[in-house]
């Protein structure tokens, strides 16, 4: 910032003037450029103009005070560029000076020899009245710079707050509005200005404890109505406190509905479409065309398959190709949150549910799921208390939270997936029947990798390339030797174990191939130890009957439509499949 004598011109006037009416002098002020900005008598209508006094200048270059009573011998006048043609007949020269630096001068000229006598006869008392009126100016000055400053923080303050993303109001201790800033005006629909007012007859909500007032924090919920909106949400009250004494309060509010909306943008993730997923086996297409049935749905979908297939990804690209797209796709992994905490984490509580409940409660997924999708993932070790809740969600279309006087209306696709056979889960009882149906309605079953094994290639081609990126490593692709390993691999952990592989492999990497030397060590041992079963374990036709029988009544269920599957991947009919069975006393 630029400091001058500009910023306060209109004193600097009305000094100029009660100068001249004190010493009957004409006087003019110029700034550090010499531009005249103040004058009396003749000088008036020169103001603007720029100066060629010499004495000026070397009284502002010096800081020093200059008294000429006789320009005829006085030496500064003989530098002056007007020396021996010049109309004055003396003159004082009196620098403003402010923290070390001048910022101008106070002139007085004599144009007559009675003035010139009055200078010469009274000089050091009228350098100490103009010295007296220079410190003025340079006061005024002063608070003119720092009222100026402080213009700008406050400009940059309120800049700053009505940048914010929540609503916020300041107080006095009596609770009179004193700032707030544009969210709050436009979450509360705030039309006049309210500055002055007493906020709790605006807001009837907001209280002060008198615990609060001694020194402790304060946060709560509120349900607000007025303005011709009805807002429900969280306020958190701060002090603002000066040498240990509380001068007043900064509330800010959240609207819950608001939190949902950001917390909805946040976790958009639009990127899984059914063609980002890899594989042109028959079974990743047929499990593809079902996906994008299941997608042009509302009903619930159960997505089964053994660990590391892919059934979150799956679900996403279901969320991402329906009408639900642009609402949040929320996942809730059951088995790795334990049970008492899972309630609250699906379902919400209110404030004073429980001990140690947050202040102001907590929003449950399924409110932040609301018009999108929930994805629940190892449904089959939630228990069977949440289940009862789950399936009351799925029936009613409402949600109890915690320590909730009445239900809230959501509307929520469930799409569910698990590793376990919910069927024998209902069997012995551990799963409820009617919840297992209610969210089988849709069933989508994922293939191993070992039952996609032609898609092998094209997944490893992907996760180099992947890799290699995120490493930053030249890794470029894998020789036939550690592809030829990798294919007869039996991938127990499918396409996670595969993912992990190659991320090591790649880190492992020392050229532009991943060749068998950097193949992870469990892969290696598989091929060793299947070649040694090759040679020394010699079944009968017989045994490997039924063991194949076994391992496709395994992979494909026990009920009579799973037996159909499991008869068309051995190859035979289903009639057949049963006399087998019943020949080998398969349970």
């Amino acid at each position: 910032m630029k400091i001058e004598l500009g910023y306060i011109k209109n004193d600097i006037q009305n000094i100029a003037d009660a100068i001249e009416t004190v010493l009957k002098i004409d006087v003019t002020i110029v700034d550090e450029n010499l531009i005249r900005i103040a004058g009396t008598g003749k000088y008036i209508s020169k103001i603007g103009e720029k100066i060629d006094g010499y004495a000026f200048k070397k009284s502002l270059q010096d800081s020093e005070v200059i008294v000429i009573d006789n320009p005829k011998v006085s030496p500064i006048c003989k530098e002056c560029c007007r020396a021996g043609n010049c109309n004055e007949f003396g003159e004082i020269c009196c620098p403003i000076v402010c923290d070390g630096k001048s910022y101008g001068v106070i002139g007085l000229i004599a144009f007559s020899e009675e003035q010139r006598k009055i200078i010469e006869t009274n000089s050091n008392g009228m350098v100490n009245f103009l010295t007296r009126m220079a410190d003025l100016l340079s006061g005024k000055l002063k608070a003119a710079i720092k009222s100026y400053e402080l213009d700008i923080e406050k400009k940059k303050l309120e800049t700053l707050v009505d940048g914010m993303d929540k609503a916020v109001v300041s107080i006095d201790v009596d609770g009179r509005i004193d700032k707030y800033n544009l969210k709050f005006k436009k979450m509360f629909n705030i039309k006049d200005d309210i500055t002055g007012k007493i906020i709790f007859d605006i807001f009837k909500f907001i209280k002060i404890p008198d615990k609060y007032r001694k020194g402790h924090s304060f946060s709560a919920s509120f349900n607000y109505k007025g303005g011709g909106k009805s807002i429900k949400g969280i306020y958190n009250m701060s002090r603002i406190e000066l040498n240990g004494e509380i001068k007043g309060y900064v509330i800010d509010f959240t609207d819950k509905k608001e939190a949902i909306k950001n917390y909805n943008k946040m976790n958009k993730d639009r990127s899984i479409m059914i063609d980002n997923i890899i594989g042109e086996s028959e079974a990743i297409k047929k499990v593809k065309k079902e996906t994008i049935m299941a997608a042009q749905s509302v009903s619930t979908v159960l997505i089964t398959g053994e660990s590391g297939t892919g059934k979150e990804l799956f679900a996403r690209a279901i969320h991402n190709h329906s009408k639900r797209a642009e609402h949040p796709f929320i996942a809730v992994n059951c088995a790795a949150i334990p049970d008492n905490l899972l309630e609250s984490e699906l379902f919400g509580y209110e404030e004073g549910a429980f001990t140690g409940a947050r202040k102001g409660g907590k929003l449950g997924m399924f409110e932040i799921a609301h018009k999108g999708s929930l994805f629940l993932d190892e449904i089959g070790d939630m228990s069977l208390h949440l289940q009862s809740k789950l399936l009351r969600v799925l029936q009613e279309k409402e949600v109890n939270k915690i320590g909730a006087k009445s239900n809230i209306e959501i509307d929520v696709r469930i799409i569910a997936a698990t590793n376990k056979e919910l069927e024998s889960m209902v069997k012995e009882g551990t799963f409820r029947e009617d919840l297992y149906y209610r969210l089988n309605v849709i069933p989508i079953k994922l293939p191993s990798l070992s039952q996609r094994k032609g898609d092998i290639p094209l997944l490893i081609d992907y996760m180099i390339r992947e890799y290699s990126v995120k490493l930053e490593k030249n890794v470029e692709g894998i020789d036939e030797v550690a592809l030829d390993r990798m294919q007869k691999y039996g991938w127990p952990g499918n396409v996670r174990e595969l993912q992990n592989s190659i991320e090591y492999s790649v880190n492992m990497a020392q050229g532009s191939e991943i060749t068998v030397d950097v193949l992870p060590k469990s892969i290696l041992e598989y091929e060793e130890k299947f070649e040694e079963d090759e040679i020394s374990a010699i079944e009968t036709l017989e045994d490997l009957e039924k063991r194949e029988i076994q391992k496709a009544l395994k992979r494909y269920g026990v009920y009579k439509k799973d037996k159909e599957l499991a008869a068309k991947a051995l190859g035979i009919s289903r009639a057949t499949l049963y006399r087998k069975i019943e020949k080998y006393n398969i349970k």
